[in-house]
């Protein structure tokens, strides 16, 4: 995630399609005639990814790559650590992705990536391998998760697509910041971002975070965000072509706040879901 410092503007796998579901269940209420029109052209939804990918570590690390796409560090001070042979911070249990913060109390020097914080935690990221490219080909995309995460001061949770190629594009579909606020951030370059705030009750609890990504010109996307199957806001942005990683991690303090918390902190996920709509 991307720290904000601007004024506030208001998912190869061995690939897992299952075609023939009609992609009218899955046109959101709030989107526009024009968009369900262009829509109606794709003869077919697709599959992309789903819960099954957190069923057992097979299934996982064949749709899923271990860490951030460029390494265990980010704008934290939390590192990363996992692969398939360390599950202390990324851990799978009855179909839950389960990822753990913990505090360390050893000098383990600064984060490689800007602000360059200094590392307090140990903990968990994990990237899709297939990505989310949106074009005439597939010109609709679904991304949601379900989600209970924490809001201590300084943990940093988040479910985000990020530019494969570049940063940004950049869409934060749940990310909170040490409180129960959900921010929704649509990143178009550093300094022109629209961001959604939500406070969400009992972000403890289980939530669905969501985004329907559609194409609506040769450049450019609208983002609808959901929780709970509410519409929240529409961004537009000029996404097309631009591949992104689809990425779930628990980062520490930085904008979340400081001190962090001394004790374990725990992001768990269920339901994922990826899919698309294919028009050739």
């Amino acid at each position: 995630m991307k720290i904000i410092t601007v004024v506030l503007l208001a998912i190869s796998i061995p690939f897992l399609i299952s075609c023939g579901k009609q992609w009218q269940e899955k046109v959101p209420a709030a989107v526009s005639a024009k968009t369900i029109a262009a829509a109606e052209a794709a003869e077919t939804w697709e599959t992309v990814l789903d819960g099954n990918s957190f069923a057992d570590y097979t299934a996982f690390e064949a749709a899923w790559n271990y860490l951030y796409p460029w390494g265990s560090d980010h704008n934290g001070t939390a590192r990363m650590y996992g692969s398939s042979t360390d599950h202390n911070h990324i851990y799978l249990n009855n179909g839950v992705l389960t990822i753990k913060a913990a505090k360390i109390t050893w000098d383990e020097g600064t984060s490689s990536s800007s602000p360059y914080l200094a590392i307090h935690y140990h903990s968990g990221a994990v990237n899709t391998k297939e990505h989310v490219l949106v074009n005439d080909q597939f010109p609709n995309w679904e991304v949601k998760c379900d989600f209970q995460v924490p809001t201590v001061t300084g943990s940093w949770p988040a479910f985000w697509l990020t530019g494969v190629n570049s940063w940004p594009p950049e869409s934060d579909i749940m990310e909170f910041k040490g409180s129960a606020t959900n921010w929704q951030n649509t990143f178009r370059t550093s300094s022109d971002v629209s961001s959604t705030l939500t406070t969400v009750s009992s972000p403890g609890s289980w939530h669905t975070y969501r985004a329907w990504i559609t194409k609506v010109s040769d450049t450019n996307v609208d983002i609808h965000y959901y929780i709970d199957g509410v519409w929240k806001a529409v961004h537009n942005a000029n996404f097309v072509g631009k591949p992104l990683y689809v990425i779930i991690n628990m980062q520490m303090e930085g904008s979340s706040g400081t001190p962090g918390p001394t004790a374990d902190t725990y992001l768990y996920a269920k339901n994922i879901y990826i899919g698309r709509t294919r028009t050739y």
